[in-house]
């Protein structure tokens, strides 16, 4: 299914549901979809108006990169419910010899690392919004500022509740040298964008 062409309303309803996909990682590059989206209307209002003609440029190029930036996170959510298809089938093998536990192990094993995978991608793509809704703020319409603040705790949300969708598969991997690295990765991103995006919005707040 492309979730990416849902109605919000279908969206949620199936979020809320008992199907397996959409979940955590999904919901994640959505909120991260919206949060680089709710940047960019930050640059729509600032585009075209004289008393920012000097950074008229840089907003263009901020625009564009976002734009990407939101495509690529709408295409995430049906990255993500793809990689759990291998996983959720793994779940169901059978485990009644050791041969059966042998072939599960390993399917389990690889299912794992690329459930793990996509939601490290999601993070990395919210830490390049990140970095672009603090540009957003900083030459932004003064107007439109508050909307780069809800951008930027849009972004931690999705950067954190990604992070989850890592944790929660590297914790089942009996390759603790991968789940170590994937971990190592996620925890990083978290302290270093988590904290940008977190002054982001304190810097917007003071300005209000």
């Amino acid at each position: 299914m492309n979730f990416n062409e849902m109605t919000i309303k279908d969206f949620v309803q199936t979020l809320a549901s008992k199907e397996p996909v959409p979940g955590g990682g999904g919901a994640s590059a959505l909120i991260g979809s919206i949060g680089v989206a709710l940047g960019n209307m930050v640059g729509s209002l600032t585009v075209g108006k004289k008393k920012y003609a000097d950074v008229e440029e840089d907003i263009k190029v901020l625009m564009f990169k976002s734009e990407r930036l939101s495509e690529k996170l709408q295409e995430l959510i049906d990255k993500d419910a793809e990689s759990f298809a291998p996983l959720a089938k793994a779940y169901s093998l059978p485990k009644e010899t050791e041969e059966e536990i042998a072939e599960r192990n390993m399917v389990m094993e690889a299912a794992l690392e690329g459930a793990s995978l996509v939601p490290i991608e999601i993070m990395e793509t919210v830490c390049e919004a990140i970095d672009i809704v603090g540009e957003f703020a900083r030459k932004g319409s003064k107007l439109a500022i508050s909307d780069a603040g809800v951008a930027a705790i849009a972004l931690r949300s999705a950067l954190l509740g990604a992070s989850l969708n890592v944790f929660i598969n590297t914790s089942s991997m009996k390759n603790r040298a991968l789940a170590m690295e994937l971990e190592g990765r996620a925890g990083e991103m978290i302290n270093e964008y988590g904290a940008k995006a977190e002054k982001i919005f304190n810097i917007v707040k003071d300005k209000l």
